[in-house]
């Protein structure tokens, strides 16, 4: 099961940040009106919003790259993740990237998976 639970959890994890650094607004596919987004402690609901949120970040270019992914069932009944991810935020070509954490909610909707949470952070030191 944990293979399983792996690998969809590193194909979305994959295709959503290359999402998130080539458009901003290709995300909303991958919310509801009943996702919620908290970003750095503001919390913002409905895929409207959120990706109005997102596309609004102050930078042109950004660069994720993931250093950990980790992910594990989150119901004995429906097929849903929790998927934990920590990385490096390389914002408009700068030499010093940020340090950031990610946590995702994915629910199971019919072939796919939509993000019911979504909790980032950056990570001072």
């Amino acid at each position: 099961m944990s293979a399983d639970i792996d690998a969809v959890a590193g194909q979305f994890v994959d295709y959503y940040y290359r999402s998130f650094d080539a458009d901003r607004n290709s995300l909303a596919a991958l919310y509801r009106d009943s996702s919620m987004l908290t970003f750095e402690g503001a919390q913002v609901l409905g895929t409207a919003a959120i990706v109005e949120k997102l596309v609004s970040l102050p930078f042109q270019k950004v660069q994720h790259k993931v250093t950990t992914k980790d992910a594990q069932p989150s119901s004995p009944s429906v097929a849903s993740l929790l998927v934990s991810v920590t990385g490096l935020l390389v914002v408009d070509d700068s030499p010093n990237p940020l340090q950031f954490s990610q946590t995702f909610h994915l629910i199971p909707d019919g072939g796919s998976y939509y993000v019911f949470n979504d909790i980032f952070r950056l990570n001072y030191a």
